[in-house]
């Protein structure tokens, strides 16, 4: 599916992603770009997109397959996990950094995108160590890296940390320093998110501040790394619809010009990616947009043209098998989803005592949810014979709702619809029971404008509207997921086997309104 609508011949259209590719970094290597994204607690994580134009963008992999420690990413940590990372190429190699707001800071690296990826390494230490950027010094041969900081973690915001740091990306060389202090900028508040460049003599520090839904994008220089800096506004909503225009990166393409990734914060459909041309003005300061304002519509990047492209949404499931769209809510487990001859993704009903909760499970198969009025569909066959066995279809976020089947005690198969308000401890029931001869249903989201959504099914007998239009939520700092899953109730104590057989889903279509 298409993310965004059709642009006039030779200009984009913002956003260039429409869905919830949160703190973007982009980096060009050759006549290559590629992004990075924050993943949080989802797994895999740390996507990675690619792109020759800077406006069509694929989902080619990620560089994290597990979350550390193992065991406790192996329940839901929706908000935690990896936080804003940087991508970069040095030394013939890809290396991404990124905070940990509970643990530290973390760098993975690996020859080419697709990897192999080494596994993760603590740079630093400490809570509330988020945000980080290095930069390898062309000029001198130093490193040095910067980051931000969470005060829910550490008590401590608005300000940045410099580094040196080891040329082979293994350790830092000194404490740190405070570099810039945005308590003593007037009116800067929540400064964070800083990306690191050396031009024109310069140390550059782009990162925002003003917080994520109202703030501005702000420029910092220094002929020296530790400081002093001079700041500067270099992009802000103005009167325009793009409300607190947000972190991101710099690139500059192979003929020399220069574009600005940032993010928006839309609610339920996350941070979404915005390209901004940018030049350097008679001062030497970056201008972004139109003269500071985000553009809407603007003259494409002076690249080759490039065929229309957004990450896949779409999956048949061949083989059992499921595309990199999709992300659990925890560590996965074997045995969650079984390859098989045919075409369809195979769910186990996993038991679970938290079957009443699905921001609990970590056995939920998620991807993002689309940033324009679509259509979701999927068509599900409920095969376990167990008691209170279901699966489903689910908005999931800081309230959820989910429409799907159910094993009755007596046998029967019945389509369920259920939703939790973000304060409720349980599910409960959104419409009433229907029964659902066969085990099998067609199933539908109608998203609409403001992320307002309709669920729909199909027994066989025509679409029928269940229960009311309710509004998607995201959770702090994710926007709303769409999901696959299958359960059981129950611990699995008394049981010899954990699984209560199984859920097939097939077809599954995001397609505009």
């Amino acid at each position: 599916m298409t993310h965004r609508g059709q642009a006039p011949a030779g200009t984009y259209t913002n956003p260039i992603l429409n869905a919830d590719w949160s703190d973007p970094d982009v980096v060009r290597v050759g006549d290559d770009f590629y992004l990075t994204a924050s993943s949080f607690g989802r797994v895999p994580g740390l996507p990675l997109l690619h792109s020759r134009d800077l406006v069509n963008w694929t989902l080619v992999g990620h560089a994290l397959d597990r979350l550390e420690p193992a065991a406790r990413f192996g329940r839901p940590r929706h908000d935690c996990g990896v936080w804003a990372p940087s991508i970069r190429h040095h030394d013939d190699r890809f290396w991404i950094f990124w905070g940990d707001p509970d643990q530290g800071i973390f760098q993975v690296n690996a020859p080419e995108i697709r990897g192999p990826w080494t596994r993760p390494h603590l740079l630093k230490e400490g809570k509330g160590l988020i945000d980080p950027c290095p930069l390898w010094d062309a000029e001198t041969g130093e490193a040095y890296l910067v980051h931000a900081w969470a005060k829910s973690r550490s008590g401590v915001k608005n300000r940045l940390t410099g580094h040196r740091m080891h040329p082979d990306g293994s350790s830092l060389l000194d404490e740190g320093k405070l570099i810039v202090d945005g308590d003593r900028i007037p009116g800067w508040f929540t400064l964070e998110g800083p990306k690191l460049y050396r031009h024109d003599g310069w140390f550059w520090i782009l990162a925002p501040a003003g917080g994520v839904e109202t703030g501005w994008q702000g420029a910092f220089r220094s002929r020296d790394f530790f400081g002093p800096y001079e700041e500067k506004v270099v992009l802000e909503q103005r009167d325009t619809d793009v409300n607190g225009p947000h972190q991101g990166g710099w690139v500059r393409t192979g003929s020399g010009e220069d574009w600005f990734v940032h993010f928006q914060q839309r609610g339920a459909y996350g941070r979404v990616v915005h390209l901004q041309p940018m030049r350097w003005d008679a001062d030497g300061w970056p201008v972004m947009g139109d003269d500071g304002a985000p553009v809407a519509v603007h003259r494409r990047p002076g690249l080759p043209p490039q065929q229309p492209a957004a990450p896949a949404t779409d999956d048949d499931f061949p083989g059992g098998r499921y595309g990199r769209q999709w992300q659990w809510t925890a560590n996965p487990r074997d045995g969650w989803a079984t390859q098989h001859s045919g075409d369809g993704l195979r769910l186990t009903c996993v038991r679970s005592a938290d079957a009443h909760d699905l921001r609990r499970l970590p056995n939920v198969l998620t991807q993002r949810l689309p940033g324009i009025p679509s259509a979701v569909e999927a068509e599900l066959r409920l095969d376990s014979e167990e008691p209170g066995a279901r699966a489903g279809l689910a908005v999931l976020g800081d309230a959820f709702a989910w429409i799907g089947l159910e094993r009755g005690a007596d046998g029967s198969v019945q389509l369920v619809h259920r939703f939790a308000e973000g304060t409720a401890e349980r599910e409960r029931d959104a419409a009433r029971p229907v029964p659902a001869p066969g085990g099998r249903a067609r199933l539908r989201i109608e998203i609409r404008p403001g992320a307002r959504c309709r669920f729909v099914h199909d027994l066989g007998d025509g679409p029928r509207p269940s229960g009311q239009v309710f509004a998607a939520t995201p959770w702090r700092w994710v926007g709303a997921l769409l999901g696959l899953f299958a359960l059981a109730p129950g611990d699995g104590r008394g049981h010899p086997d954990l699984h209560a057989g199984a859920a097939t889903f097939t077809r599954f279509r995001i397609t505009a309104l």
